[in-house]
């Protein structure tokens, strides 16, 4: 009978429904130990039952090593390092899970190094205490270090450890090291996949993820973690066909089509593609849908110019009593900047600390910087970007100096270029800007100054370039690009198109 029950309290921790569980186990004469470690490991699972737990971790008439394990760890989930060391220390009986439940505890709570010292100090290791060491490291960045302890590792193949370096050396940039690392792997799960195919997307290297995607799906079931990196990667290539497809792929599997991710990662596709009415059915589609999936359908409008649709979303969003979060507000004011309107700009600035206690970060000043150099008030701006309780950053010079091009004020072009320029002295677009200004104010020599001082300083243009997606394929166009394969092509296409443009323009009367 106490085994039955144990089980069925199992079952409803599994289900999420820890107070369901509670009940049952209140309910029960006769408790054994496994009863009592079932339900405090359901409190364990999540923050937020630290006190729950520990009055039941108090009851337990026979606390056995297990019990004390699953208490570490309920400590270590709610933040209280103390806690958990206390527990540890006071432990008459440690088996390895109680060691590495303080290995990986530390770890994850940025105490890597302590850990390590932990770690070095167990009388013996298997591979979840290497792995937990190793994954510290890599989260605080520290790869090297990371490398130092997965190279001493007595089983470098297992796919838990080598996949945390993958993550590791994709997360310091060193692609070729991950890509060597994942081309030995004798064992690859869905997580090694998914790190390599997210890397290769965060590391501006869109088409190889895709790519990688593709080969992955002929032999494993992808999971939302790798849809959504993909369609990251769609969003980046703007690849619309690819996108498609994914989307026609994530329908065919109910937990795709619920998950919120999948849906505003395919929002987002949708929109940076310019598919404004497909991100929207999506959007409304979404059964669930977070302050995430919220943000990117209002930034999607936004940054499209549809100021006021973008707007009207987020009063729905206020009604249907979500909270926006600081990116909401970004997105709302990049809508305001895009469609010229002030007053509304500067409402939304007071009210989202007023209203919805969001305090301003760099980004909200930026947003009206841009809104106001859009709008011509470029004396308004300069006061504002001087008025920041931030150190501005080199952005906010860079619109107030493009909006005084515009504006002809070479006073305050001036004052953008030399804070821009302090920022960043190598920043070919801040002499350019600045060498315009002077030049349609016709002060020549101030021209000449700008070019001697960007030649002295070796400041070279960096060439343009954009990408379009043709039959499936992705196609990249660099200024003054002579590699690509059908160029001879392109330019004669050109030329016939400049030609019919001549013939279809006709003067003025």
């Amino acid at each position: 009978m106490v085994s039955t029950t144990n089980k069925a309290i199992t079952v409803y921790i599994r289900n999420g429904d820890l107070d369901g569980a509670r009940k049952l186990f209140d309910t029960m004469s006769v408790k054994n130990i496994i009863s009592w470690n079932s339900i405090l490991a359901g409190y364990s699972k999540k923050a937020g039952h630290l006190k729950e737990a520990r009055e039941l971790f108090e009851r337990i008439p026979n606390p056995d090593v297990v019990s004390f394990n699953t208490m570490i760890t309920c400590y270590f989930h709610n933040t209280d390092v103390d806690g958990a060391r206390r527990l540890f220390d006071g432990m008459l009986r440690k088996d390895l899970a109680s060691w590495n439940s303080m290995i990986s505890g530390l770890s994850k709570n940025g105490l890597v190094n302590e850990a390590a010292m932990l770690f070095s100090a167990m009388p013996y290791r298997n591979n979840v205490s290497w792995n937990a060491v190793v994954s510290g490291y890599v989260r605080m960045g520290d790869i090297d270090k990371a490398e130092e302890y997965y190279k001493k590792a007595s089983e470098r193949d297992d796919v838990i450890l080598q996949t945390a370096m993958i993550t590791g050396y994709m997360n310091s940039r060193r692609v070729g090291c991950a890509e060597k690392l994942f081309g030995m792997m004798k064992l690859k799960n869905l997580v090694t996949w998914n790190a390599m195919v997210a890397g290769y997307v965060e590391n501006n290297q869109s088409e190889n993820g895709l790519k990688l995607f593709r080969v992955m799906i002929r032999d494993m079931m992808a999971n939302p973690s790798t849809l959504s990196s993909a369609l990251l990667g769609c969003s980046n290539l703007s690849s619309l066909f690819l996108g498609r497809q994914i989307h026609q792929l994530s329908l065919k599997s109910p937990s795709y089509s619920d998950d919120p991710s999948v849906g505003t990662s395919l929002l987002s596709m949708y929109s940076k593609c310019g598919e404004l009415e497909d991100a929207r059915k999506v959007f409304d589609m979404m059964t669930l849908k977070d302050v995430v999936a919220w943000n990117a359908m209002i930034s999607g409008y936004a940054h499209h110019g549809i100021g006021r649709t973008s707007h009207a979303l987020f009063n729905k969003m206020i009604n249907e009593k979500k909270s926006p979060d600081w990116i909401t507000f970004v997105a709302v004011l990049t809508a305001c900047a895009h469609t010229g309107m002030v007053e509304l700009g500067w409402h939304y600035f007071h009210s989202m600390v007023r209203d919805h206690g969001v305090d301003h970060t760099p980004d909200h000043y930026s947003c009206m910087v841009d809104l106001l150099c859009r709008a011509g008030s470029v004396s308004e701006a300069a006061r504002l970007i001087r008025s920041m309780p931030f150190k501005p950053h080199e952005a906010v010079y860079g619109m107030l100096l493009s909006a005084c091009r515009r504006e002809n004020n070479v006073e305050l072009a001036e004052y953008a270029a030399k804070n821009l320029l302090e920022m960043e002295p190598r920043n070919c677009g801040g002499y350019v800007q600045l060498a315009n200004v002077y030049a349609s104010a016709r002060m020549w020599s101030d021209v000449s100054k700008v070019r001697i001082v960007m030649k002295e300083s070796k400041v070279v243009k960096t060439p343009g370039y954009s990408w379009i997606e043709v039959g499936g394929g992705v196609h990249e166009f660099r200024s003054g690009d002579r590699m690509h394969p059908q160029l001879d092509s392109v330019v004669c296409q050109l030329k016939e198109l400049e030609k019919r443009m001549k013939v279809k323009i006709k003067p003025f009367n």
